[in-house]
């Protein structure tokens, strides 16, 4: 069920409580070691649901659903509900940054929201995105190129390009200048939050008007892995699953073993069998992405008022 903006705007009105902030950066750009670690902060509240993503409606049926994510608009607010007084309420979805709907949605339900926008160099993400489908077994293709090759989709009657469709850096962030004034809209570097965490995130803290001395500890959370193997981390992924006969052989294993053996032999699979390190990068693959998406990278620094070229490690010209 997808709500009406005129929904959203009255659940605010009839004083529910609605998130005051928004991370709708990219997946792996550091939202979840930002989640993990404003959650901490005694200013702020955050829902257990990461992603509630209920907001971009227009995605929903492209991005299959987690049983945990908001279907409704009173399932979403009732993910802030517990919110003591006088918190600072937010909520991180990635998908609403590459949503074309997410942005007027935030509007409607909370005009005076403050949005945090999270962007990586684009090599770097697609190959870090690429590794982390591999991993929720998304992707099955493991050579990024051949991958990349193959990115169009067919979903919901929509094409769809998996890797490039996340890359439209200005018009995502000016789909949110549009709705918002410019003082309520905080732009990251992924790249400067890793090499800065701690400055970062008191950037973030004093932009979200809450006390930036809260000692918060850095945190690298959702690193990319390398898959060892495609198919056995299909066979993982199936048993997790939904079906008669993974929830059968679910509980068999709760039966016949411990919790404490059930945990460490799922640890020990994940870390020997698995996932491994990730693999080094195919550096004439990822100089083609960066020469690929170059034109974007200069338009969004001209946009942004910054020299991305540089910041991302870009040659001086073209080739």
């Amino acid at each position: 069920m997808t709500a009406s903006t005129d929904a959203l705007a009255s659940a605010a009105a009839r004083g529910q409580r609605v998130p005051d902030f928004f991370i709708v950066g990219h997946p792996k750009c550091g939202t979840t070691a930002l989640w993990v670690m404003l959650r901490a902060h005694p200013q702020i509240f955050l829902p257990t649901v990461k992603e509630p993503r209920f907001l971009a409606s227009d995605l929903r049926a492209m991005v299959p659903s987690s049983p945990h994510q908001p279907q409704t608009l009173e399932q979403y607010l009732a993910l802030f509900a517990g919110a003591a007084p006088g918190l600072c309420v937010g909520e991180i979805s990635p998908a609403y940054l590459r949503s074309r709907e997410a942005a007027g949605a935030i509007a409607a339900l909370q005009p005076d929201a403050r949005i945090i926008a999270i962007f990586r160099e684009p090599a770097s993400f697609v190959r870090s995105l690429h590794l982390h489908l591999l991993e929720e077994h998304v992707e099955t293709e493991t050579d990024l190129a051949t991958a990349l090759a193959n990115e169009e989709l067919e979903r919901a009657g929509q094409r769809v390009l998996r890797y490039s469709d996340h890359l439209h850096y200005t018009e995502q962030l000016r789909r949110y200048h549009a709705v918002f004034a410019p003082e309520q809209v905080l732009v990251l570097i992924y790249e400067e939050f890793r090499a800065d965490n701690e400055g970062t995130v008191r950037r973030v803290l004093r932009f979200l008007d809450v006390d930036e001395d809260v000692e918060l500890p850095a945190r690298e959370a959702n690193p990319s892995y390398g898959v060892r193997s495609p198919r056995l981390n299909g066979v993982a992924h199936s048993l997790q699953g939904g079906s008669p006969a993974a929830r059968a052989v679910r509980r068999a294993m709760v039966t016949l073993t411990p919790r404490r053996l059930r945990r460490g032999a799922m640890g020990m699979l994940r870390r020997n069998v698995l996932y491994g390190p990730p693999p080094e990068p195919d550096e004439r693959v990822m100089a083609e992405l960066r020469e690929r998406h170059r034109p974007e990278v200069e338009a969004f620094g001209e946009y942004l008022g910054r020299n991305l070229l540089t910041l991302w490690g870009y040659r001086d010209g073209p080739g």
